[in-house]
């Protein structure tokens, strides 16, 4: 038999025990979202379906003088590259003893839904992490499973070799080699305001978040590169360009090397945003919900969520490192 609140005959259990845990969980996940990084770094999506899919469209021809009262041009534009992202299942639970419940032992049962919160959020926030820095290859595995980290052209998220779907650009790279320094910032972003779009077209991209693993050293070296009024390295007086230009994000959850050695990004925030470039994709947020095990009678509290993530136009994000395979900056 089980005993559940719409029952009626178990409100002494619950009446002591459900309601402040449900309060403690739904306060602690609304807590971690606050913190989480995760928000600024991807497109936070809500879903309805079962799956979305991103797809990416080519730019329209540029004008064209046509003289005085000259027809209308035709220009086209078509679909791009596309990406399908289907929500995965999440699940955990932890359980109340009977003991604990009749000797009132609420610290306890705070302490546990504390744990389980700090467990809900952390998955989220180590899935993301995870995928984004395995974005080198074409899957990332991730506790149990495999997850695609393509892009919506098939290449790696961080790839050199990102095809155009018209051919009317070249192939490009937004993974670089090089040790973090101010020079190479300067050369990665001048790289990725060069981005094109399929036919060829400038974006105008304006790269504005640096993001890095929690290192100490690389810590140092990004703030003083961006911090500084004057060249962080020589001792002139040459204006510092970068400063003010860059929002640092410091990700713990971040594996500290790629290839056994530091790395960093640069992200274009507002491209990441208007292009859904890198949709975390959320179906059904922590749903909570007990039950009486009939053999323990422990109160069993269960949690279930549906969530994402994908790498759908690669072009507002690059990477460089000392330990990746990536384009020369020499």
């Amino acid at each position: 038999m089980i005993f559940s609140k719409s029952s009626g005959v178990a409100d002494s259990i619950y009446g002591k025990s459900q309601e402040p845990i449900r309060a403690i969980i739904e306060k602690g996940v609304e807590a971690f979202e606050e913190q989480s990084q995760i928000k600024n770094i991807f497109c936070m999506e809500k879903s309805r379906n079962f799956a979305e899919k991103y797809v990416i469209e080519t730019s329209l021809g540029d004008f064209e003088n046509v003289g005085e009262n000259g027809a209308y041009p035709k220009t086209s534009m078509r679909e791009g590259y596309s990406k399908t992202i289907e929500p995965a299942t999440w699940k955990s639970s932890f359980e109340v003893t009977q003991e604990m419940v009749e000797d009132a032992k609420y610290g306890k049962i705070k302490s546990r839904a504390g744990i389980f919160t700090t467990s809900y959020g952390r998955t989220r926030e180590k899935f993301a992490a995870a995928l984004l820095a395995g974005g080198t290859g074409k899957t990332v595995a991730i506790g149990r499973s495999l997850y695609d980290a393509t892009s919506a052209d098939g290449a790696p998220l961080f790839s050199t070799a990102h095809p155009s779907i018209t051919g009317g650009a070249q192939e490009q790279s937004n993974l670089f080699a090089g040790a973090f320094s101010a020079e190479v910032l300067d050369t990665v972003q001048e790289k990725m305001q060069d981005f094109t779009d399929d036919d060829g077209n400038l974006l105008n991209l304006a790269p504005d978040t640096i993001l890095i693993p929690n290192v100490g050293s690389l810590k140092r070296a990004v703030f003083a590169a961006v911090g500084s009024e004057k060249d962080p390295e020589s001792n002139s007086n040459a204006l510092n360009f970068q400063m003010g230009l860059w929002n640092v994000i410091v990700w713990p959850y971040l594996p500290k090397t790629i290839g056994g050695k530091p790395y960093f990004m640069l992200m274009d925030s507002r491209f990441k945003d208007d292009y859904l470039c890198l949709p975390f994709v959320e179906r059904t947020p922590l749903t909570v919900k007990s039950d009486i095990d009939p053999n323990t009678d422990a109160n069993i509290w269960r949690g279930r969520a549906r969530f994402t993530a994908g790498f759908n136009n690669w072009r507002c994000i690059a990477l460089c490192g000392e330990g990746v395979s990536g384009t020369s900056l020499t």
